[in-house]
């Protein structure tokens, strides 16, 4: 099976577009946790745990963990590991290198740590991205508009005939020809989500944006889910796995990813 129909899948029976993001902070994790002899897995696990029944997808980003060296690197291969079969695995790494270094990338994210899928940096052109793509089982999710306020800086950048984002995306289409590219836009930008969708109907997309950044949820599901309202991943993370900063992490956390799956849902399903 393609990424594409294994993503098209997941969603189905699932019933979900939740993608949940593990940006697993030490700092931000209950008192008691911190003395955990691995606090990054163990809280994972409890998330996890606590929220796979709602989600689609999890999002692994991994400079969360790079930056614990050794025995953070060692919590990632966990967390991969321990990722249930029926999700979506996103290693979320924004690589962009040429050459060796993008197959050693690609070796990396889907044969040391198993992903699924890997978000790529498209700025050095398709050589960079190749490499991640020539497995068509395995995905990768090319940056295209983001959510943060710098976005406009090179983004929006237009030649009179399409801006830069637009530009991405057409690209992006005409490299889709093992089923298995994706698109990242962000949440944030329901107008121009919507263009995008237009441009490329058929790629999934990976959404952040729609938690702690502030998205407008509806929008963005009704701008950048495809017709039949899939395709689409809307990745939270803040929001739920630090919904509570106590010892009722777990249980907070579960509750807020169902409350979400539920009105992504409902957004799925206006006017139906």
């Amino acid at each position: 099976m393609n990424f594409h129909d294994k993503v098209q899948q997941i969603i189905a029976i699932k019933n979900s577009l939740l993608c949940v993001g593990l940006d697993s902070d030490i700092e931000k994790m209950p008192r008691a946790l911190r003395a955990s002899k691995n606090p990054l897995f163990d809280f994972n696990r409890a998330i996890i745990d606590a929220t796979a029944d709602y989600a689609a997808a999890f999002k692994v980003n991994l400079a969360f963990y790079e930056a614990h060296g050794v025995g953070g690197w060692q919590a990632l291969h966990d967390t991969f590991s321990y990722l249930p079969s029926d999700v979506l695995k996103i290693a979320d790494a924004k690589r962009g290198d040429i050459g060796n270094t993008a197959v050693m990338y690609a070796r990396t994210v889907f044969d040391v740590l198993g992903a699924d899928c890997v978000t790529v940096n498209p700025y050095m052109g398709f050589d960079s991205i190749e490499p991640f793509l020539m497995d068509e089982t395995r995905g990768a999710f090319i940056i295209c508009l983001t959510s943060n306020p710098g976005s406009h800086d090179f983004q929006y950048f237009s030649n009179g005939e399409q801006r830069l984002y637009e530009r991405v995306a057409g690209m992006v289409n005409s490299w889709n020809r093992r089923k298995n590219c994706g698109l990242v836009v962000g949440a944030t930008h329901a107008d121009e989500l919507a263009a995008v969708r237009r441009i490329s109907p058929e790629l999934p997309f990976l959404i952040p944006g729609i938690g702690a950044q502030g998205g407008d949820l509806v929008a963005a599901v009704r701008n950048g889910a495809d017709a039949a309202g899939s395709l689409a991943l809307f990745n939270s993370s803040r929001a739920i796995i630090y919904a509570s900063g106590d010892d009722d992490f777990a249980q907070q956390a579960k509750e807020a990813a169902q409350a979400t799956m539920m009105q992504l849902n409902e957004a799925r399903f206006i006017n139906e």
